[in-house]
């Protein structure tokens, strides 16, 4: 592969087969790294690492040769995380992660998240009964700025020719009450949170709603927005915390059942990886792809990320991000999960079973809505 490849790439459909992973790989390095494009901190970081990227790296596995930077997002200026655009490239946008673990960190996007959405409609595609193009509209309940998500809701409701709602929350001064036990805020809040999206529904055509499962559990409470959720929604997306089984089966098969319920795993780091279609023989009930090899993401023991457990078992995420924007090796997550085996549409490495670890570094783990 040459340099540019790996821009034409990004840029094209998903439509496809995913390329190669160690070429791909050895692309996305080349592209961070060459004196000629890459991103001022990776050109400088390359200084103090003991092996050259551009001729040590060569497999997917030797992404393991890098320290885990992640800390440093929170606060290397954000200009320097891009590497050298094309003249006519989309203008950059900075976005930040939740601040669950502590100081929230930047990632900067002109395109590749915009493929990575493109992707996700993909997927939903293959769900029976979720709301296609021209099939109502969508209401995003849940964080926008700085938090991408709701950009990316936006962007999946256009490419189904439909208008996108929103209602925002701040997901950090909930997770802030939260810690500091101010149980009677957050409800007060969340209450505040559900009457706007019932205001929407109220007179919007929406028929796809995307809300957190604490936001869901609000709605499930008041019987007038429940039966609100249920005379509008046949596409329900749940994301950024996590639900039990058993909850999700009481979602999908008595709370609302004519609604097709999917969801939806990631973090601005990792960007997003959609729920596949379930399978006969699934032990899990919610397995999620990532968007391989843009991501790439592994179950790791705890006690040893360099070792990667084995199918079925529980282990720790790690991640690896790889495009045309941004590359960030080696992220040991602050989440749990199930490693689950390839298939014959997701022949790599997918998860489920997605919680919080109780601390990771030292820090504790707080949900909050988000």
């Amino acid at each position: 592969m040459t340099v540019m490849d790996v821009q034409e790439i990004d840029e094209a459909a998903v439509d496809g087969p995913p390329p190669a992973v160690d070429e791909w790989v050895r692309a996305v390095v080349r592209r961070h790294f060459d004196p000629a494009t890459g991103s001022p901190y990776w050109l400088r970081r390359a200084a103090s690492l003991d092996f050259d990227p551009l001729t040590d790296v060569e497999t997917a596995a030797d992404l393991q040769r890098f320290p885990d930077v992640s800390a440093d997002w929170s606060t290397v200026p954000a200009q320097d995380l891009l590497p050298r655009r094309r003249a006519g490239a989309p203008a950059p946008c900075v976005f930040e992660s939740g601040g669950t673990m502590g100081r929230p960190k930047r990632i900067v996007e002109t395109s590749s998240r915009g493929h990575g959405v493109a992707w996700v409609d993909r997927v939903l595609a293959g769900h029976p009964g979720f709301p296609g193009a021209g099939d109502g509209h969508w209401l995003h309940i849940g964080p926008t700025g700085p938090h991408i998500v709701g950009r990316s809701m936006g962007r999946l409701a256009a490419l189904r020719s439909a208008f996108c709602f929103y209602v925002d929350f701040d997901p950090r001064w909930v997770k802030r009450l939260a810690a500091e036990g101010r149980r009677d805020e957050v409800a007060r809040y969340v209450d505040h949170v559900v009457d706007q999206a019932l205001a929407v529904l109220a007179d919007q055509d929406v028929s796809v709603i995307f809300a957190t499962p604490p936001v869901l559990e609000a709605i499930c409470a008041r019987p007038a927005a429940l039966e609100a959720v249920r005379a509008r929604a046949r596409g329900l997306i749940w994301s950024g915390t996590s639900i039990g089984a058993e909850t999700l089966r009481l979602l999908e098969e008595e709370i609302f059942p004519g609604a097709t319920i999917v969801g939806l795993y990631g973090n601005s780091l990792m960007g997003i990886a959609p729920q596949r279609p379930r399978l006969a023989g699934d032990q899990q009930p919610c397995v999620f792809a990532p968007f391989h090899p843009r991501a790439l993401v592994e179950v790791v023991d705890p006690g040893d990320p360099a070792r990667v457990v084995g199918y079925g078992q529980r282990g720790r995420v790690r991640l690896s991000l790889l495009t045309a924007d941004l590359f960030l090796p080696n992220v040991v997550e602050r989440d749990g999960a199930i490693r689950m085996a390839p298939t014959a549409d997701f022949p790599w490495t997918c998860v489920s079973a997605i919680s919080p670890l109780q601390a990771a570094g030292g820090t504790a783990i707080v949900e909050g809505v988000y």
